[in-house]
């Protein structure tokens, strides 16, 4: 039996923190995971850039809401989940993830929380499991689940490593370089094809 796990940022939607960036004017916010491995390093950054300049969730959720996701994405997924069960392995938070869910028509998604003061400021992250993507994939494999995954960042690797199948998708060119065994894809169709030759 197969399961495949997918990153949702940079693979079905435009990372936030790149939109968000954009929103408020604060270039430095568009740090990812594609630069920064350590992800609790990342958010803690970030959670301090955003008290510097007195923004919270509510204006990370007036971004989000005019994110669409990525052209063919939904299709992808749609296709995808008529062959073999999906879940999203993301590193992004439920206050986050939501909106872009019922744009994709609401697939599993296994993600964080933020911690949220009544004022809407972001004091911390509660994250579900550590090191959740190969936490998962692991506890997976564990029930008897063979796991096909794809990202397109460094905190997606273990999860590629881990699983019987994995793909880089629309991943940087230092990561490809870094990891050239694992195959990369830049078109949902070569994704889809890649999949299937792997269930």
């Amino acid at each position: 039996m197969n399961i495949v796990c997918l990153d949702m940022e940079g693979v079905l939607v435009p990372e936030i923190w790149i939109a968000f960036a954009e929103a408020s004017g604060i270039p430095v916010l568009r740090r990812t995971t594609r630069e920064e491995p350590d992800y609790d390093k990342l958010m803690r950054w970030r959670i301090g850039i955003l008290k510097e300049h007195g923004l919270g969730l509510k204006e990370i959720q007036a971004t989000i809401e005019k994110i669409d996701v990525l052209p063919g994405a939904k299709e992808f997924l749609d296709e995808l989940r008529s062959i073999t069960q999906v879940i999203i392995l993301s590193d992004t938070f439920e206050e986050f993830a939501m909106p872009l869910m019922k744009k994709l028509g609401w697939p599993t998604i296994f993600c964080n929380s933020l911690d949220v003061a009544e004022d809407g400021e972001i004091r911390g992250i509660r994250m579900r499991c550590q090191d959740s993507k190969l936490t998962t994939v692991r506890a997976l494999q564990s029930i008897g689940y063979d796991t096909i995954a794809s990202g397109d960042s460094y905190n997606d690797l273990d999860m590629i490593k881990a699983s019987k199948a994995g793909f880089l998708f629309r991943s940087t060119e230092q990561i490809k370089r870094d990891y050239p065994q694992f195959p990369a894809y830049d078109s949902y169709d070569e994704l889809l094809g890649a999949i299937k030759a792997a269930l």
